[in-house]
């Protein structure tokens, strides 16, 4: 094997976060890491231009990769999307459907270039890949009770908050402690942490095509700190470490100066998730949470 130079190992890491709020299938996924180039557990023999990651479905435009040297130093540029092509082998998910998780194969990969900008130091690089999701706010709903409340007047959400405050008291538990069980039995030595949602909204209105009333976006930041504090003793309960998204969110909700959170937009599956800024948020605590 070829070493660059004749000095220690060293690794770089890669931090993959992506928006996951929008779709209302029962614990669905958004795009599992199917492929990715340098492999990992690869070591590189000679200095790669960029990271290759294929996924099973297209990222969000928002979503936020890094590429960080053995120091810590971020050593990427702007990543962008590349063609699909098939899967030599198809990948295969799991969706919780009525209490049982039933496999789903995906036959395209969908990939993104990562360039890589400098090598900043020298010797043997193994890449490691870190690839983190949220999950809960797509089992109650949560992206269509806000469009809802996003609707003219006269149409109101206050009984779709009832509802999925129910369901994140009476369902989500049971749903989290089962999907928490699923993933350390199919990863026993894997570090697991369980991302919270933050508060969405300030109790401005600001957005033209969107009507959500103060009133209704107070009740939405409570259903969010219910969301937030459920997710918490859940991971909790179940050995999992539990990353709080509202602090790092405060001041960054929709009609803020700076928004982290897109209002309502089109596609209107980007709405109410977090753009770019929102994601480097997300990532900032997250890979802190991992490095801890």
């Amino acid at each position: 094997m070829r070493r660059l130079e004749a000095l220690p190992p060293a690794f770089v890491a890669l931090v993959v976060l992506i928006a996951t709020v929008a779709f209302p299938e029962p614990a669905s996924a958004h795009g599992q890491l199917a492929v990715s180039t340098p492999a990992h557990g690869g070591t590189l023999t000679e200095r790669a231009e960029t990271v290759s990651l294929a996924f099973t479905e297209k990222p969000s435009p928002y979503a936020y990769f890094t590429v960080t040297a053995p120091g810590g130093a971020r050593v990427d540029g702007p990543w962008s999307f590349a063609e699909p092509y098939l899967l030599d082998e198809p990948a295969r998910e799991y969706n919780l459907v009525n209490g049982v998780w039933e496999p789903r194969l995906f036959h395209t990969a969908f990939p993104v270039k990562v360039p890589v900008v400098h090598w900043p130091e020298q010797g043997i690089y193994t890449m490691r890949y870190q690839s983190v999701a949220s999950d809960g706010g797509n089992d109650l709903n949560w992206t269509q009770v806000i469009i809802q409340c996003a609707q003219p007047w006269p149409y109101t959400c206050w009984g779709d908050i009832d509802r999925a405050e129910a369901f994140i008291r009476n369902n989500l538990p049971g749903l989290l402690d089962q999907l928490y069980t699923a993933i350390k039995a199919k990863a026993p030595n894997a570090r697991i942490v369980a991302v919270g949602y933050p508060k969405l909204f300030n109790g401005q209105q600001c957005n033209v095509i969107a009507r959500i009333s103060p009133g209704e976006q107070a009740r939405l930041n409570s259903a969010a700190d219910l969301l937030a504090t459920t997710t918490q003793a859940r991971a909790a309960a179940n050995g999992i470490i539990f990353v709080d998204a509202r602090a790092a969110y405060a001041g960054h909700a929709v009609c803020d100066s700076v928004e982290w959170i897109n209002g309502t937009s089109w596609p209107i599956g980007e709405s109410y998730h977090p753009n770019r800024n929102g994601q480097q948020g997300y990532a900032g605590i997250v890979e802190a949470a991992l490095r801890g």
